[in-house]
């Protein structure tokens, strides 16, 4: 289980009634949060990345099976989540933001960043021998402008915004997320977010992947609703083709080569 996966376990274990959303009286996997007969577990990547992701979750946010935080943590090994509070500062969020290895810097629109704020404006600046620790605050726009603005420790690092662009291309794009309504089509879901920072560090294969994976479950996740799919047709395929073409191993890959090792043995 990854940090998205572990921290919805935990989630649920505070609540005293059953979290209701949209689709709860389908069986889902307990892991991707896909019916389970759409599971695309099988299918996830397995690959390296330079950088990691901090997502801060808004409370319920972790619990929504339409949530795309996790689809980070499916491809990104260093993804950590934890839940966002007003009031209390969680140790271990502050012991990563302290940690040496990192340049921790929040995903967020500049025009809400101070005057005085750092601001990577369509590029990351690393400092040597840094990584770099993308902040998600992975909740509603409402939710996500309060925790920018109500988190102390957040307030002096940098601020990463961008123009959303298509893959290797400098045409504008809008959101392709389906499975909510949002405000307007120019706020992304927090994974297609992701792609896009992963993009300005110049890793565009893992960009484009999470892109395409992204797809995946948003027309998996629509196949058991009762409504109109709007999602990608050829997304399992797409994906299937791009793993292929750039040689990522995939879970049901490793899940078949540990099984002939056991065999072996």
């Amino acid at each position: 289980m990854h940090a998205v996966q572990r921290l919805h376990q935990y989630r649920k274990s505070l609540s005293t009634t059953t979290y209701k959303s949209r689709g709860q009286r389908v069986i889902r996997c307990e892991l991707c949060r896909l019916a389970e007969k759409f599971c695309i577990c099988s299918l996830t990547p397995n690959v390296e990345s330079n950088a990691g992701f901090l997502l801060l979750m808004y409370d319920t946010e972790v619990l929504k099976p339409s949530n795309t935080g996790k689809l980070i943590a499916d491809l990104i090994p260093d993804t950590y989540a934890f839940l966002w509070s007003r009031t209390e500062e969680n140790p271990e969020v502050l012991a990563l933001l302290a940690n040496p290895i990192w340049q921790p810097m929040i995903v967020f629109p500049k025009d809400y960043a101070g005057e005085e704020r750092e601001i990577f404006d369509n590029e990351v600046v690393l400092s040597s021998g840094k990584r770099p620790l993308f902040i998600m605050l992975d909740g509603s726009w409402r939710e996500a402008k309060k925790m920018f603005r109500r988190s102390p420790y957040l307030q002096n690092l940098p601020v990463v915004s961008f123009t959303p662009k298509a893959p290797e291309s400098d045409a504008e794009i809008s959101s392709r997320y389906q499975i909510r309504v949002a405000a307007n089509n120019t706020e992304l879901a927090t994974a297609e977010v992701a792609a896009q920072v992963l993009s300005l560090t110049g890793e565009q294969t893992n960009a484009n992947l999470l892109d395409l994976w992204f797809d995946v479950f948003s027309y998996e996740y629509q196949r058991a609703v009762c409504q109109g799919n709007k999602g990608n047709p050829n997304a399992v395929a797409d994906y299937m083709a791009f793993t292929k073409q750039h040689d990522i191993v995939l879970a049901k890959d490793l899940a078949t080569a540990n099984i002939e090792d056991l065999t072996k043995k």
